[in-house]
């Protein structure tokens, strides 16, 4: 299906595809999917700054229409942290391409990764796609229909080296922690990045901060302290109690591109998201098993060097008993590898891909897998034992399946 494109002119510019939609309005959107992510945590005591870029992100993969990109800061419960602990500077994200063999990349003089960027004016120094800050809770992102932001397509990938690139997304997230203020008032100055408060002479490039520049980003870098805090390190222990985890919690809404006629005919209308989690205890593989609903092809999971570790492929009923429901996914194949066969590693990341038809749109669409892992002998005798089932949840949460 051919998109047609245009561009929309705002301090950035991010080319913009059309497609169909049998909704009006964002509430009845036909096939608009969300996803919520967790951003690597990262950790603030009173005073304390984190200016921190996180490659290779948690997003939607494949080729997408994307509509929205929201955000916040939350705790390690979850709970919403309000901007007079935890002042949101500011927060981006932008693609980029990576090899998928760095070292191939190098043998053949390719980079090892390709940034991405929008059409704007700004686009060498402002790449992302989205970026905001304090103002994210209350301020709507939504690209009106029948418009999204077109991501993944394979033709942008870097035209020297095509199939050696996939896209993958960065993030930027500056956060404040405005509780180590050294008076009452100080709050918005320490967000503003007043110097005097930061108490540096230098900004993170080893530069001197000449007088004239009484505040910016020059003065609180990732590692500075507002206030209280300085350079000094503030009150010892009790400013390490203070010290709290936190995480960008962002959702992403977007829509899966239907399949072309073109695709259709080559048999190619498939619909792929992958995501990864690192297995905390290795062990044999002993079963596993993936659910999907409705449109699922099937789910595979792998080993961080790629090996297939379990296939699970969905069987289609076809009649109208029950068990064998037209239409419906009524079975999943089971792995069943053979004694010491499939080994999982301690902190190995695994990988699960969910593949889904995209000959039609689907909602509510989930890809969860399922593994039983037999502790190794030694490990039984060093630890405490532990449930040897572990849930890898598709596209992003991962528990522990208690049996």
């Amino acid at each position: 299906m051919t998109l047609p494109r245009f561009l929309v002119l705002l301090l950035i510019i991010i080319t913009l595809s059309s497609f169909s939609s049998e909704a009006a309005s964002r509430g009845g959107h036909h096939g608009l999917k969300s996803q919520t992510f967790l951003s690597p945590p990262f950790f603030l005591r009173p005073g304390g700054v984190s200016n921190t870029w996180y490659h290779d992100i948690p997003f939607p993969r494949g080729h997408l229409a994307l509509k929205s990109f929201n955000g916040e800061v939350v705790d390690e419960s979850g709970a919403p942290v309000p901007l007079h602990e935890a002042y949101l500077h500011h927060w981006v994200v932008a693609p980029y391409h990576a090899a998928l063999d760095a070292a191939a990349a190098e043998a053949a003089g390719l980079p090892a990764t390709v940034p991405g960027t929008n059409a704007g004016v700004c686009a060498d120094n402002l790449r992302q796609y989205y970026g905001l800050g304090s103002e994210t809770r209350r301020t709507s992102t939504w690209v009106p229909d029948p418009y999204g932001i077109e991501v993944g397509d394979p033709a942008s990938a870097p035209a020297a080296a095509s199939g050696m690139y996939e896209q993958r997304w960065l993030m930027n997230v500056h956060a404040i922690d405005t509780r180590g203020a050294a008076a009452a008032g100080d709050e918005l100055a320490c967000a503003e990045c007043r110097c005097d408060l930061y108490n540096v002479t230098v900004d993170e490039n080893g530069r001197r901060i000449e007088e004239e520049y009484p505040g910016g980003l020059r003065c609180c870098y990732d590692g500075t302290r507002c206030g209280s805090g300085g350079e000094d390190g503030g009150a010892g222990g009790e400013e390490e109690e203070r010290k709290r985890k936190l995480f960008f919690r962002y959702t992403v809404e977007y829509q899966v591109e239907e399949c072309s006629p073109e695709k259709r005919a080559k048999n190619e209308c498939v619909h792929v998201m992958a995501a990864k989690q690192v297995l905390p205890r290795g062990g044999d593989v002993v079963f596993g098993i993936a659910h999907q609903h409705t449109g699922g092809i099937g789910a595979s999971l792998h080993g961080q060097d790629g090996r297939l570790l379990c296939a699970s492929t969905a069987t289609y009923g076809t009649g109208k008993e029950a068990g064998n429901e037209t239409g419906y996914i009524v079975g999943m194949s089971s792995c069943y590898p053979e004694a010491g066969t499939v080994k999982v590693s301690d902190g190995e990341l695994l990988t699960v891909v969910s593949n889904y038809s995209s000959e039609r749109q689907h909602t509510g669409v989930m890809g969860l897998f399922y593994i039983l892992v037999a502790e190794h002998d030694e490990q039984q005798q060093r630890d405490k034992p532990k449930p040897p089932a572990l849930c890898f949840s598709f596209p992003v949460s991962c528990e522990l399946l208690l049996l």
